[in-house]
């Protein structure tokens, strides 16, 4: 018998220490491979959303300059008496493009469709020449602007960022369009400051795929189609707002690509990167120390299957979850949300609590009994699941209260998904006593702020979810005046 243990132990030891060494062995590989996914899934597009936000951080200004001109004064007293003296118009013009620094400043009447110009009227926009599109685009635009990369109308040579921003009286009568124009020239330095930090190619493509916008430093194929690898797949970056994935090119390269669309522009924004080529070779070898590693992992845990015979997952669960609903316990949600805290750090999300309580539970409990009430907790508890993310955290917070983290989420979006849940838990019916009882929840929504505390957004919540009880109960808040 002692020798029979101490066979087994020796057998046991011996393959836990040679998944000890494999694992060492192989953990370089697993490195490699994690840090080849993070390129794609996390290091691209956060080049991507960086690029687009300095873009849009570009834009605010010249935004800003053409809304000013669409409100002022003066354009509207000159178009009400009859556009006498183009002069004072071009001078106008003259005077906002020396003023911000601008390439060229801009108006279009709609009464005489003169192309206003601060060297003068250039000339009269017309339906049936596609260089005017721009024009009727945003008279029926229903926004007050419209971004477009266009010629410049002055100077046909050069490729400009135009804002076209309507003018509407107070009776709502569309006057014209006016704005000012941008050199496509800081862009461009954008994504060259972007390709020599990060090696990377970087380059715009319209909705059919053409190249329309690259550095010096990079030279792409005129259309998407055309590069290597990539004309099966072309098709996925531009039928979707954002594509992140990785492809083989003719010469066995692996290149990991990621688009997003840029919709001030109507372009794609690419980043590209081509992976080392013994990246392959890795792959082979990480695929086959893992499958060593599995079928090693694979005995051992069937030993200690028969040995522990699923206390630790019992354990696990014991002390992770609700025993009645089965959602997490009170005492690991800090833990997740201290990891969803950081992850909003670091990703410059939102985050938000929702505090629920169900109505007058109470009665349920002494009309019904305990049995009851229990139905009530694990039924509300499932249908606030199926409502949530899997990364989302439901927990049980109190007797009838649930806590819900909602990472990524903002207040406008929570406040979306409790109605949801609120309305759901509305139309929910049980049968106690051959009687149909309904039941309703009332709830607080809370953002988190920077250098804010868990305890200080919870409380939040709760304030929140009093405000609905007082308001009646089945409700959510706060307001929307609140919101």
């Amino acid at each position: 018998m002692v020798v029979n243990k101490r066979f087994y132990t020796v057998i046991l030891s011996a393959i836990v220490l040679a998944g000890f060494v494999a694992t060492s062995l192989i953990g370089y590989f697993v490195a490699k491979d994690s840090l080849t996914e993070r390129l794609q899934q996390e290091m691209l597009p956060l080049t991507s959303d960086n690029i687009y936000s300095e873009i849009q951080r570009d834009l605010l200004q010249p935004l800003l300059i053409s809304s000013l001109m669409a409100n002022d004064v003066f354009v509207f007293d000159w178009v009400n008496g009859g556009e006498q003296d183009a002069s004072r118009m071009t001078s106008y013009l003259a005077q906002i493009q020396k003023k911000y620094n601008t390439i060229t400043a801009f108006f279009v009447s709609e009464s005489s469709l003169n192309y206003y110009h601060p060297t003068g009227v250039i000339k009269q926009v017309s339906k049936k020449n596609p260089d005017d599109s721009w024009y009727f685009t945003a008279k029926d635009a229903p926004h007050p602007y419209v971004i477009n990369i266009d010629r410049d109308t002055a100077d046909h040579k050069r490729l400009s960022i135009f804002v076209n921003y309507r003018i509407e009286d107070k009776s709502g009568k569309f006057i014209g369009v006016i704005g000012v124009g941008l050199s496509l020239q800081t862009v461009v330095e954008l994504i060259e400051n972007y390709q020599k930090r990060y090696g990377r190619e970087i380059y715009f493509v319209n909705r059919q795929g053409e190249v329309m916008l690259q550095s010096s430093h990079y030279h792409s194929e005129l259309h998407l189609q055309n590069k290597s690898g990539l004309d099966k797949a072309f098709l996925k970056v531009l039928t979707s707002p954002s594509a992140s994935f990785s492809f083989k090119t003719n010469n066995g390269s692996t290149l990991y690509l990621n688009s997003r669309l840029v919709p001030e522009f109507d372009w794609y924004l690419i980043v590209e990167q081509v992976n080392d080529p013994s990246s392959e070779r890795i792959e082979t070898a990480f695929m086959i120390n893992l499958a060593v590693a599995l079928v090693i992992s694979a005995i051992v845990l069937f030993l200690a299957h028969v040995a522990v015979r699923g206390y630790h997952d019992k354990l696990e669960a014991m002390a992770t979850q609700d025993k009645l609903t089965g959602v997490t316990s009170r005492q690991v949600f800090e833990f997740y949300f201290q990891q969803a805290e950081a992850r909003r750090k670091r990703r410059d999300e939102a985050l938000s609590l929702v505090l629920i309580d169900i109505d007058l539970f109470k009665q349920v409990n002494d009309s019904y009994g305990h049995e009851a009430g229990d139905r009530v907790l694990a039924r509300v508890a499932q249908l606030i699941k199926s409502h949530v993310r899997e990364e989302d955290v439901v927990c049980r917070w109190g007797g009838e209260e649930f806590l819900l983290l909602l990472s990524g989420c903002n207040l406008q979006h929570a406040r979306d998904i409790t109605e949801l849940i609120r309305s759901a838990v509305a139309g929910l019916q049980f049968h106690f006593n051959n009687k149909v009882v309904h039941i309703t929840v009332s709830a607080g929504v809370a953002e988190m702020h920077n250098d804010e505390s868990m305890g200080q957004v919870v409380e939040r919540a709760d304030h929140h979810l009093y405000a609905a009880k007082r308001a009646g109960r089945n409700c959510i808040r706060p307001d929307v005046d609140e919101a």
